[in-house]
């Protein structure tokens, strides 16, 4: 005969972790999980919200009992955080919640659970709080946008090296340089908002892989809590592994635009660049080096950046496991929405910094005096001129500067001496160029003026792409004013909704009283 297993005593899940739970488990795991509460509380309190409403709705949970236990979400609702009795050893602060909400309503407490599981539960509350980071932050990036925009309208006429390698390149502007990383946060706003349509498919009423044999009405609770539709398949509504890789691989590709801009702005404020110079306020004063002015803001966006790529390949491991093992999504659930809020503070950060930028226009001016990125133009206008291929232009030109730098002359005093005595060594002629052509192949005004093709320097394309990003901001803002005006007010309905209930409770009681 086969030996009967030893069944422990059946035990409600808050008593096998007040019974089981070592403490070593409570200090690490569980402590993460209540941890998660700081931003993961209210939102949960509007899933439950939702649930027992829907519930009710469907004649799931008796009435009665779906009015007494919404008076007991309303009393857990309206306690901050801060206050709310968090006890590791039940768990996780689902645990912890629910447990609060047994010692005020012990007999219908237990409607909590009908057709959900915890992490459906915990999914709801969490992709709750990632959409609304999503939002905030697509509103940080519309103002940081919005300054560079500013910004960049002022210095249209500013001219300056462009550098590439840390190397003078060709002439531009600073209002061009500028809108080179405007056009990137464009895009991060379509990835963000590419998320946000993932994010707000609600993945509650699944009961738990494969749906319930309950009437539930996963539409409704969806409507319920804001979202614009559901995630249609049971099982992968309660997974998704791919939405905090997707959420924070866009908030690494933000970053990273962020970053190289605090680079350049943090080489550009060098004593050996002196290009521009940040406002004291984001600033750090070195406490042993009296000459030194540290640009620590933009330090802390490098720094941020750096993080948070590795919290890329960390969110792609929580979501690389069996299908079946949800688990490890605690070290998401506080993960992504603190990542968000760094971001959205990087943006503002940067924002604040790129308004009160001081540009030093001569400084700018004067470097194009001192290095050679005219040498571009000059040989394109030699190949104009003489119909020279232009890497035979390119090595004439590269003779004439090797004769410039050795004996200190500097791009605009360029002859067509010189020219032509470097011709004479690659070719064996001369190319007899006028000195006004020369002159205007060096000028560096000269040279802006003929980037009029889409996206060049020139006039009329800065002013076509400042006003393209400008009407592509206002309509990101437009968005997201009327999606999150949207969402508070369904959130607002939802709580008003359960005030409704609960109220009408309390006249029936009263009535009975009464009589």
């Amino acid at each position: 005969m086969h030996e009967q297993p030893d069944y422990q005593e059946v035990l409600s899940s808050e008593e096998r972790s007040r019974r089981n739970s070592a403490p070593e488990l409570i200090r690490s795991a569980n402590r993460l999980e209540v941890s998660n509460a700081s931003v993961l509380y209210n939102e949960l309190s509007l899933a439950d919200m939702a649930h027992i409403i829907m519930l009710m709705e469907a004649e799931i949970v008796p009435k009665r009992s779906g009015q007494k236990l919404l008076g007991a979400f309303l009393e857990a609702h309206a306690i901050p955080i801060s206050e709310f009795p968090l006890d590791p050893s039940l768990g996780d602060f689902y645990n912890c919640r629910e447990h609060y909400i047994k010692e005020l309503v012990p007999d219908v407490a237990g409607w909590q659970r009908v057709a959900r599981a915890r992490r459906e539960a915990t999914n709801i509350a969490f992709q709750i709080a990632v959409r609304r980071r999503l939002l905030a932050l697509l509103r940080g990036l519309g103002e940081l946008a919005s300054a560079l925009v500013i910004q960049a309208k002022k210095h249209v006429d500013t001219v300056m090296p462009d550098y590439t390698y840390l190397h003078q390149a060709q002439p531009t502007t600073f209002a061009h340089y500028l809108l080179g990383f405007v056009y990137p946060m464009l895009r991060d706003a379509s990835r963000l908002r590419a998320c946000f349509e993932h994010v707000n498919l609600s993945p509650g009423g699944i009961g738990s892989v494969n749906g319930s044999r309950l009437p539930i009405n996963r539409t409704r609770l969806a409507k319920l809590l804001g979202f614009d539709g559901v995630v249609h398949h049971t099982r992968d509504a309660m997974w998704q592994a791919d939405i905090p890789i997707e959420v924070t691989a866009s908030t690494v590709a933000l970053l990273v635009n962020l970053s190289r801009l605090a680079e350049d702005l943090q080489i550009w404020t060098t004593q050996e660049y002196n290009l521009v110079d940040l406002a004291d306020c984001y600033c750090r004063d070195s406490v042993i080096m009296p000459q030194k002015k540290n640009p620590y803001s933009l330090n802390y966006i490098r720094g941020l950046a750096n993080v948070t790529i590795g919290n890329l390949v960390g969110m792609a491991n929580v979501g690389r496991t069996p299908t079946g093992q949800p688990d490890n999504r605690i070290f998401a659930y506080g993960e992504v929405p603190s990542l968000l809020d760094k971001t959205l503070e990087a943006a503002q950060l940067m924002a604040g910094v790129v308004s009160t930028i001081k540009v030093n226009i001569s400084v700018m001016a004067d470097k194009l005096k001192l290095g050679y990125s005219q040498a571009t133009d000059l040989a394109e206008a030699i190949m104009l001129a003489t119909g020279l291929p232009y890497q035979t232009a390119h090595t004439v030109v590269q003779k004439v500067l090797n004769v410039a730098i050795k004996n200190d002359i500097s791009a605009n005093q360029i002859s067509a001496e010189m020219i032509d005595n470097a011709s004479k060594t690659v070719l064996g002629r001369t190319l007899n160029l006028s000195p006004e052509a020369i002159k205007k192949a060096l000028d560096p005004s000269d040279i802006i003026s003929t980037r009029t093709g889409i996206g060049g320097a020139a006039e009329k394309p800065m002013q076509e792409m400042l006003k393209q990003c400008q009407e592509r901001i206002t309509e990101i803002q437009a968005w997201q004013d009327e999606t999150e005006n949207r969402l508070m007010n369904a959130e607002a309905n939802l709580v008003n909704q359960v005030k409704k209930t609960v109220k009408s409770i309390k006249k029936t009681q009263n009535v009975k009283t009464s009589n």
